[in-house]
């Protein structure tokens, strides 16, 4: 007989994790605390943007592979596989990851489990939280040392969350048993099947392979735009110089746009987390590069304000300025630590006028910053604007009609944060473009 599983915390992750599981087979119960979120769930609709993933969740609904509880007790009883899948952001005013939620997680469930199940971890969590969280379900569940517990990190990409799920790159579980891996090996068995590399491994490991991960992409960005700082000092063009760099097949072209730099829920969180970590550790000194890596994605952001001041003149009091831009990244309506709302903030902290618009995230951006004036359009976001911004690079975005957009704005100035526009086919259009890292 099949595992039934469940999926405990259903946001981002968990949502993606519960649907796709559900459409390869399984019976799923997905868990949240919020009541909300859990009726519009069962209701099919998905409280966060994600291209693709709503099909599979109203399929599966409607297949009854799928439902969606608050209760702790309904999730002990129906489950052979209990993935925790909880959010573990960034500590207020430190670096450290908050892992109340994954503690809270265990200390509810645990006391619950009266047969022998496997309760497995995909949260992003410091090196050692496994094994303090293995002791803890087995003095806190009746069954004791029957409800195991292993470590399977999750490495979806926004906006490809559906496909990194059913066809990942690559599957890594961190166990201490036959049993544990001979489960996880079923419950992935259709993927390992496609040819997935599945990568058994132990607790610490487990743990730190996702935010190793997390650590070459953030640092591979920030030497790009490392880079973009001193071709703006000489007058060189950082992207031919990335384009170049990217015919080295020992580097390769991903993850070396120069720009704006990383934000979201992952990469700014984890590698701060990481230091942390590591400094209790007494290993500090081996991470103390991703200081400076978070400290030139950081600038990036300044970078773009000082860009867009200077074409302004010097000053953005009582100027108008049309943000193209909210979410982290296009494809998703993320907007946490969003490089693209933190430039509008810092702007409009300076006495200017900021309209700002979004294919998807405006209705997360009104909430988290209200004080922003917001478009229902690009050309709504740049009516009577000095200084247009570029800071996330939607389709609709990098396939604008520098005409049509010109006939909106004051002024034709242009920065653009993505390095996502032609430069000669807008300047040819009477626009002052300027670009970070380009000349």
């Amino acid at each position: 007989m099949a595992h039934r599983l469940t999926v405990i915390g259903t946001g981002y992750l968990g949502t993606t994790h519960a649907a796709c599981m559900a459409d390869l087979g399984f019976e799923v119960l997905g868990l949240d605390v919020d009541k909300a979120k859990v009726d519009r769930l069962s209701a099919g609709d998905l409280p966060v943007f994600e291209p693709g993933l709503e099909p599979v969740l109203r399929r599966n609904l409607e297949n009854g592979r799928l439902r969606f509880t608050t209760s702790y007790e309904e999730v002990a009883a129906f489950g052979d596989v209990h993935f925790v899948c909880v959010g573990t952001p960034q500590k207020r005013d430190e670096y450290a990851a908050d892992l109340t939620f994954v503690d809270n997680a265990i200390a509810e469930l645990a006391p619950l489990l009266r047969r022998g199940c496997l309760v497995v971890g995909k949260s992003t969590v410091p090196v050692g939280t496994a094994e303090r969280l293995a002791r803890m379900l087995t003095e806190l569940a009746p069954v004791g040392a029957e409800a195991e517990l292993a470590w399977n990190p999750e490495f979806l990409r926004e906006g490809f969350a559906v496909q990194d799920t059913l066809h990942p790159d690559r599957i890594v579980v961190g166990v201490r048993s036959e049993r544990a891996e001979k489960i996880l090996r079923e419950v992935y068995a259709s993927v390992i099947s496609t040819g997935t590399p599945f990568i058994v491994s132990d607790y610490p490991t487990s743990e730190l392979v996702k935010v190793a991960a997390n650590a070459f992409l953030a640092t591979k960005i920030s030497f790009i735009n490392a880079m973009a700082e001193v071709c703006e000092a000489t007058h060189a063009d950082v992207t031919t110089l990335s384009q170049a760099l990217s015919y080295d097949d020992r580097i390769g072209g991903k993850f070396l746009g120069p720009g704006l730099g990383f934000g979201g829920g992952c990469l700014p969180k984890d590698i701060r987390a990481f230091m942390a970590r590591a400094d209790e550790l007494g290993v500090d000194q081996a991470l103390s590069f991703l200081r400076e890596v978070d400290a030139i994605n950081m600038r990036r952001r300044m970078r773009m304000v000082d860009l867009a001041r200077e074409l302004l003149g010097g000053s953005f009091t009582g100027r108008t300025v049309g943000v193209l831009g909210a979410a982290f990244k296009p494809n998703s309506d993320d907007i946490r630590d969003s490089p693209a709302l933190d430039v509008a903030v810092t702007i409009r902290s300076h006495d200017a006028k900021v309209t700002v618009y979004d294919p998807q995230a405006l209705a997360n951006a009104r909430r988290a910053q209200p004080a922003l004036s917001y478009g229902e359009s690009t050309l709504d976001a740049v009516r009577d604007a000095h200084v247009v911004l570029l800071l996330t690079e939607w389709a609709e975005f990098r396939d604008m009609d520098p005409d049509e957009l010109g006939a909106m704005v004051a002024e034709r100035n242009i920065v653009d944060g993505r390095n996502a526009l032609d430069p000669e086919r807008w300047r040819a259009a009477g626009w002052t473009y300027r670009a970070l890292g380009r000349p």
